[in-house]
């Protein structure tokens, strides 16, 4: 059976994907403030951006020298490396839509575990009106999911080039407008390897920084006041969701896009 076939399970999936694409962008053409933030923004100090920018840029840069090893030791690299040859395998045999969203289903399934464990540790130090500390903390989870995710795809994250593309992609999910379909094509050029991410690594951590740090601004402002801080701590799951929804989009775009150009060899 040809993969590329105009009705190829493969071909299939992908204007699927497509159309899980636009419908994410077009979800996040404008940014609309909520009350609440309308509310806040009132209230928080004029230097706290410039404080969650330095934390978060911080949180990145130890996460990567450091904090790798720490969070591989919370899943089994080996083994979610070995389902993913068992799935490949499978696909490669069958060819049809059901062993290719195999692959999808298991990240859904690692997304929504790392989801959980986002909203227990925001909620549980909101109460306790911690909201800085929180984003190392935050962070970790994150970058544990995406890493997840990329192995269920079969991608390792360890190259310098793979932790720029995260960034990029982290940068893109809290992003609006112009500049999220700009850097949604700059991520969809790097799959399609026609660019190469050529900033240094320390400008992509501050695009991300920031992108974090204009989008968490007012939650983490009121994460930081005990007990009502829990409600700050809450969109700890809409942001990771949202990262997470986005990061798996690509990863699988990725993986259709490596079994095209195989299927044309």
């Amino acid at each position: 059976m040809n993969w590329f076939n105009k009705k190829s399970a493969l071909e299939k999936e992908w204007m699927q994907l497509e159309k899980q694409e636009k419908l994410y962008l077009d979800k996040r053409k404008e940014k609309q403030d909520s009350k609440m933030n309308l509310f806040l923004s009132e209230k928080v100090p004029a230097n706290l951006q410039n404080t969650l920018e330095l934390a978060f840029s911080k949180a990145f840069a130890i996460v990567f020298e450091k904090g790798v090893g720490m969070i591989e030791k919370t899943y089994s690299k080996k083994d979610l490396l070995e389902e993913y040859d068992i799935k490949e395998y499978t696909m490669q045999v069958k060819k049809n839509r059901k062993s290719l969203r195999s692959f999808s289903k298991k990240a859904q399934s690692t997304k929504m575990g790392n989801i959980v464990l986002s909203g227990i540790s925001g909620i549980g130090l909101g109460v306790l009106g911690i909201g800085l500390p929180d984003i190392a903390l935050f962070l970790s989870l994150v970058l544990k999911n995406i890493y997840e995710i990329s192995l269920n795809y079969g991608f390792d994250y360890q190259s310098e080039e793979e932790k720029k593309w995260i960034l990029l992609m982290i940068c893109t999910s809290v992003s609006y407008g112009d500049t999220l379909y700009e850097r949604n094509d700059l991520c969809n050029a790097w799959i399609d390897e026609e660019v190469v991410l050529s900033l240094d690594m320390n400008e992509y951590i501050s695009m991300a920084a920031i992108a974090l740090s204009k989008e968490l601004l007012y939650m983490k402002f009121l994460q930081g006041i005990p007990v009502i801080g829990a409600i700050g701590g809450m969109y700890d799951v809409i942001y990771m969701n949202a990262i997470s929804s986005y990061v798996q989009l690509k990863y699988k775009r990725r993986f259709y896009s490596f079994q095209r150009k195989k299927a044309k060899e």
